[in-house]
């Protein structure tokens, strides 16, 4: 359940209850006022008082009858009320997003639920404004009443929730090459797994973080998955960010790799490098395959104890599905641009479980 629809049940009686006790103060200050209802005078007030002509106090309140004294006037621009009109201007447009997002849910109840919570909020950043309420920072250090009143508290951590929630777009945006890595490496498990003879034999638990890491949201043993093809006789692991990476896969600057294992023959260990760039913007994909086939070619040489002679380009495809492919002599290259959900996504777990049969099922070294 997102935030905003737990608020949105859990707040709205919160707020309606909080509306008409909002907090105020009794401030002091200077008016002209009339004579008989003057009830309290301080020193700037008697200075302005005795500078004014006359005899008496009737003479110098002059025509009007009235002179500066101190009054005392309601103001509702206390902290805990400005951290109030902080939460419903942002629950309110939370709301409005949340909706944006779900509209094929209007006959639902949550649905309503979020657009009436959305359309108090906003009515009530209305009121404090026409109050002169201001708008407290995020950074505020919260007060005796913030901590200690039932109802502003419940808001306070409301607006904290949604604040956070906030963060956590904010880290996503901030790590997005290292959130599509360990996005490419779970979309090649499943395709995986979704061949005729796999059979998963070990998988690392993958274990989710309440924040991320260096934009990284679970933590897995290595290799994270190991497939057993039982009809060919080949071991197939998914390594994601290896410690010991090797030479050839560390020349390739590759973070994710395949490795391929036939136990029927006395051979060594087949890698596949999977490279994952993510970028903003479209990039040309067709040369992108180019330079890495060239890439694995020029570092060959140093092979001495491994086998890597084939890669597979894993990135955002930016609303169209693409695949290209780059080979020579010794190398292939496939490239394949996908999207996160949708027919992008469906079409490359299609590309990747086509890419991983013909590596799977190739013969040789």
């Amino acid at each position: 359940m997102a935030e905003i629809v737990r608020q949105a049940e859990d707040v709205l009686p919160r707020l309606k209850a909080l509306e008409p006790r909002i907090r105020r103060v009794l401030r002091r200050t200077r008016e002209l006022v009339p004579l008989d209802r003057v009830q309290e005078m301080d020193r700037a007030s008697m200075r302005w008082l005795v500078r004014q002509p006359g005899r008496n106090i009737a003479e110098r309140a002059g025509a009007s009858q009235r002179i500066l004294a101190t009054v005392r006037r309601e103001n509702f621009d206390t902290p805990e009320n400005r951290a109030l009109h902080a939460y419903v201007r942002l629950a309110s447009d939370v709301a409005r997003e949340w909706m944006q997002e779900h509209p094929r849910a209007k006959a639902s109840k949550r649905y309503m639920e979020v657009d009436a919570f959305g359309r108090f909020c906003k009515t009530f950043s209305r009121m404090l404004a026409e109050l002169e309420v201001r708008v407290a920072d995020t950074g505020i250090v919260p007060n005796y009443v913030l901590m200690q009143d039932p109802g502003y508290r419940a808001i306070y951590e409301a607006w904290r929730r949604l604040l956070e929630e906030d963060k956590v777009l904010d880290d996503l945006w901030a790590w997005q090459a290292e959130t599509w890595t360990d996005f490419a490496v779970l979309a090649m498990v499943l395709a995986i797994d979704e061949l005729e003879e796999s059979e998963l034999v070990a998988q690392s638990p993958i274990v989710w973080r309440a924040e991320a890491s260096l934009g990284r949201w679970f933590e897995q043993d290595r290799p994270i998955a190991v497939f057993w093809l039982k009809n060919t006789g080949r071991i197939v692991e998914v390594q994601a960010r290896p410690e010991a990476p090797g030479t050839l896969l560390a020349l390739a600057r590759a973070h994710v790799s395949l490795r391929i294992t036939d136990i029927s023959r006395a051979e060594l260990p087949r890698r596949v490098a999977v490279w994952t760039p993510h970028t903003m913007e479209r990039f040309d994909l067709s040369q992108a395959v180019l330079r890495a086939n060239d890439r694995l070619a020029e570092i060959q040489p140093f092979g001495q104890t491994e086998v890597l002679r084939n890669g597979l380009i894993l990135t955002p495809s930016h609303g169209q599905f693409e695949k290209h492919s780059a080979t020579s002599p010794r190398t292939h290259v496939d490239a394949i641009a996908f999207e996160a959900f949708g027919d992008g996504l469906r079409s490359g777990l299609e590309a990747i479980r086509a890419f991983a049969r013909s590596e799977i099922y190739r013969a040789g070294p």
